[in-house]
């Protein structure tokens, strides 16, 4: 067989989902017909790019080098024909873009970068989700990412659009020797004698919905480090022991630091990419806008952790691999992007 691009939407589509049957409920194909591609696929490259286990299907290492060609190979055939040359030609000045703590924001900028080409771009780290929108309403930057939550929606006037990336369930980071290692959930009430780490006022609702939730439980955090820094320092001083940490659901650990969802899953964040109408023509919006979810269903790929407790959760997948539609997230507050561009 000759690889096409249809066989490299199926690796894409599986290794997203992290399972046969999810992926062929995605694109509309029956199991066994899946099945069949995959291992034509697999043959191709006569080598295995997937290890099967009970809850579905994992990368190999030869898998994941061969899955990043071909979603690099996927950006590019997308763009043939799409690229708004006449757009990019008419900048006067580089596309100014901040970005709040967010593990979209790699990921975005590379396929940015592949899919515009002549495109120039600044990227500015901005903590507080408010001040984003602050720079967005001022015209100090172009586009940006920023966070809020389930209720605290950010507001800003109508001279900016947002768009939803991604609604997803906040995890928690223990270390390796912690008591509730062996457990598939943790609960906010079984840690309440915990030290925490707690990132500042980020002008959106955090902390705010982190104290919620642990009043709800029937604690008050006791002892609490106040840390905004490098990941790898958090990580490392979580696997001492000296501490636990709400994290992002798609957080990598580092040997000796467990990722654990939270019963009941009380806190949830969502990505949102906003911008300046009259600094981005549609088409570069749109751009942003599907780079950013690319990305996700990248860190998707790549979070065991997070589609273990997806597939718990949901027994379709959908978009992002989690969820199908948007009435699962009302329902349920899954990972889904967010179609929204009104103003709030």
């Amino acid at each position: 067989m000759e690889l096409e691009l249809r066989h490299l939407r199926v690796l894409c589509a599986i290794a997203d989902a992290g399972s046969v049957g999810r992926a062929a409920s995605e694109l509309g194909y029956s199991q066994p017909a899946m099945s069949t591609q995959l291992r034509r696929i697999e043959r191709y490259f006569s080598k295995p790019l997937f290890e099967r286990n009970i809850s579905g299907v994992e990368l190999t290492p030869y898998g994941a080098g061969v899955l990043a060609q071909a979603r690099d190979v996927l950006a590019r055939a997308d763009a043939i024909g799409h690229r708004p040359a006449e757009s990019v030609a008419r900048a006067r000045r580089p596309l100014r873009l901040a970005a709040t703590n967010s593990p979209v924001l790699s990921g975005m900028v590379v396929r940015l970068r592949s899919r515009l080409p002549d495109l120039a771009l600044t990227v500015s780290s901005v903590y507080p989700s408010s001040e984003i929108v602050q720079l967005l309403e001022d015209g100090e930057v172009d586009a940006a990412i920023a966070a809020d939550y389930p209720g605290l929606e950010l507001w800003h006037s109508a001279a900016v659009a947002h768009r939803g990336i991604v609604t997803e369930p906040s995890f928690v980071a223990l270390s390796a020797n912690h008591r509730l290692k062996h457990c598939l959930e943790a609960g906010l009430a079984d840690l309440a004698d915990d030290a925490w780490f707690v990132t500042p006022d980020d002008g959106a609702g955090w902390p705010g919905v982190f104290y919620a939730a642990c009043e709800s439980a029937g604690f008050t955090p006791a002892t609490v480090h106040e840390f905004l820094g490098d990941q790898m320092q958090l990580q490392n001083m979580i696997a001492e022991g000296l501490g636990v940490s709400i994290v992002q659901a798609t957080l990598r650990p580092v040997p000796g630091v467990l990722i654990k969802p939270l019963t009941g899953t009380p806190l949830w964040c969502r990505y949102v990419l906003a911008w300046r109408r009259e600094s981005l023509a549609d088409e570069i919006a749109d751009t942003l806008v599907s780079s950013a979810t690319a990305a996700y269903r990248a860190l998707i790929a790549q979070s065991p952790h997070l589609r273990r407790w997806a597939s718990r959760t949901w027994s379709v997948a959908g978009p992002q691999g989690v969820i199908r539609s948007d009435r699962d997230v009302r329902q349920h507050r899954g990972p889904a992007t967010d179609e929204d561009t009104s103003g709030r």
